[in-house]
């Protein structure tokens, strides 16, 4: 008898817009404390790939809204006007201190959307924005 192979899934990376590689690796790097798993360049585009120090677990990959061949120029000029207007791409990440991560991000310029606040639906969290208009949602861990 052979055993069944192992078909579990995980979350391996997940995708966010950015228009401005060195503005989006400072914000995910330098204020968030990320470290840097990959950055390429190819065909004057920058692909860089962030997640949680320790090089293990979900990551994040930064791209241009152009990157995928199967975007028309007229979708990638709406998803250049949703990122500027901040409804494109969000991402939820979390923390054990909101309060100490929350100062962090006002102390480096992040765009606060939301203060900490306990939901009625039974978390604390708060909201910022990345410099391609990405909605940062962080959770507090409890």
């Amino acid at each position: 008898m052979s055993a069944e192979p192992d078909t579990r899934l995980t979350v391996h990376a997940g995708f966010l817009p950015h228009d401005d590689p060195d503005a989006v690796l400072a914000f995910y790097r330098d204020l968030l404390g990320f470290e840097v798993r990959d950055d390429v360049g190819y065909g004057g585009m920058r692909w860089i790939t962030v997640g949680p120090p320790g090089g293990a677990g979900t990551a994040l990959v930064l791209l241009p809204p152009g990157a995928d061949p199967g975007v028309t120029e007229e979708e990638r000029r709406t998803i250049e006007a949703m990122m500027a207007k901040g409804t494109y791409a969000g991402v939820l990440l979390a923390t054990p201190d909101l309060t100490a991560t929350f100062d962090r991000l006002v102390a480096g310029d992040a765009e606060v959307v939301q203060e900490p606040t306990d939901q009625p639906y039974g978390v604390r969290d708060c909201a910022v924005r990345d410099p391609a208009g990405n909605l940062v949602r962080i959770q507090e861990r409890r």
